[in-house]
């Protein structure tokens, strides 16, 4: 008796495949964004993608959501460490720092590109495994490079060719300030009580400025009515963010400055701000980050200042795509069609030139006819079929056919043409240098 057919697994929810088609595109936008940041002088760095539990709570705060209720933790069943999943990176990047001493040597520009891990209800532009690119600089104090991070934001959208992203910025102070401004939120809370909804009054007495962030429809007069942080900022604070603020005008850079945008982590002080858009429904913010100057220190290290943010690439490429920006993803430039022994061996020697001086060369395997071949050859978008049959490998030559010349004038589409096995490179260079004439 024959055992049932096994179920077909699946990935887990909210944690999605990325295709050729897509994943070619994912690499165009990492270019882009690589190139963007090499600019700027920012290095790369890899961390981990599992932590030590305790690092996220001891940076992130344990009466945050994503503490909360959002990581995906575990025990290590052979030692018992308390593990989890990242779901950010800045906490992981500043134990780095920490722990290999670099910060002690250069003031760090550094980024790093990677999945993050939320157990979130998945919807568009919000997924339980999520990419982000993360930019951090470590060792600056000034206002001076808040204020490039967000240039940075600026010139990135017109690389990638986005508009409508909007600029919202606020100042978080010190902790003295805020100590004294969560004073004043509790009684105007406690005052407001009967309006306040679950988890307002969860969070009332661990994070009240996160009330502020709240999205119920029904708390948005309560809380725009409630003490304003910026009203609690000393000297210091203020002309830290206005030299923020002169940077951008300068710069031309149009912002808003949102009293309501406070962040979802513990870590950030002073300068707060998120790039937003309409196009993305409920999940509109594309890039978000700050100062945190006090984490270094937090996390066992010398009191450094450092500030950063993060971009979420599956809302930025959506933007992408709905812009109509999504360039052709750059494939094979020649295609080697092949049947017969000696043709075989002669494909493999011709594939292997053609690849020494850089040309993008894709030799068919499998077998098959030569109409079946060519199918194939003109799927992988490639420029040129080489063609080797018998004929061609007795007399060491191999047919060039020209498969995206369609575009020419009739006059100047190469045709079809036989060429010596040694000169193939040199033909396809000059007339690819003669179609882009």
């Amino acid at each position: 008796m024959s055992k049932p057919a096994q179920k077909a697994l699946q990935a887990v929810k909210g944690m999605n495949d990325i295709l050729p088609d897509a994943a070619e595109f994912w690499e165009v936008f990492e270019e882009t964004v690589r190139s963007w940041l090499k600019g700027y002088g920012y290095r790369p760095i890899r961390m981990p993608i599992v932590e030590p539990t305790p690092l996220f709570k001891r940076a992130i705060g344990e009466v945050t959501d994503i503490v909360e209720k959002e990581m995906y933790s575990f025990e290590d069943s052979l030692n018992g460490d308390l593990l989890t999943l990242r779901p950010e990176g800045t906490a992981g990047c500043v134990r780095a720092v920490i722990e290999h001493g670099i910060a002690n040597q250069i003031p760090q520009r550094l980024y790093y590109f990677g999945p993050m891990f939320r157990h979130e209800r998945p919807q568009k532009g919000r997924y339980r495994q999520f990419h982000q690119v993360g930019v951090e600089t470590i060792g600056f104090a000034g206002p001076d490079v808040d204020a490039e991070l967000i240039l940075m934001g600026a010139r990135l959208w017109d690389d990638l060719g986005l508009d409508g992203i909007r600029l919202q910025l606020n100042s978080l102070g010190q902790p003295d300030e805020r100590a004294q401004h969560r004073a004043a939120l509790i009684a105007y809370f406690e005052a407001n009580a009967e309006l306040l909804d679950e988890d307002a009054q969860r969070r009332l007495h661990t994070n009240p400025l996160r009330i502020l962030d709240t999205k119920n429809p029904a708390m948005q007069e309560l809380c725009a009515n409630a003490p304003k942080l910026i009203d609690f900022l000393g000297a210091e604070s203020l002309a830290h963010f206005e030299g923020v603020q002169q940077v951008l005008r300068d710069a031309g850079i149009p912002f808003e400055i949102n009293p309501r945008l406070v962040r979802g982590l513990d870590y950030y002080n002073l300068t707060v701000f998120e790039w937003v858009t309409d196009r993305l429904g409920a999940q509109g913010t594309v890039c978000a980050g700050g100062r945190y100057d006090g984490l270094v220190a937090q996390l066992g290290g010398k009191p450094t200042p450092a500030c950063g943010f993060a971009m979420g690439v599956e809302r930025l490429i959506a933007l992408i795509e709905d812009a109509g920006g999504v360039p052709a993803p750059e494939g094979v430039e020649v295609y080697v069609v092949h049947q017969g022994e000696e043709a075989t061996r002669l494909a493999f020697r011709v594939a292997e030139q053609l690849r020494d001086v850089g040309i993008r060369t894709q030799l068919h395997c499998g077998g098959g006819s030569f109409k079946a071949q060519m199918k194939r050859a003109d799927a992988s978008r490639a420029a040129f079929a080489v063609i080797i049959g018998d004929d061609e490998a007795a007399a060491g030559e191999v047919s060039l056919k020209p498969l995206r010349s369609d575009g020419l004038d009739p006059a100047e589409r190469a045709e079809q043409q036989r060429v010596k096995a040694e000169d193939l490179a040199d033909t396809i260079m000059n007339t690819l240098m003669d179609w882009e004439e």
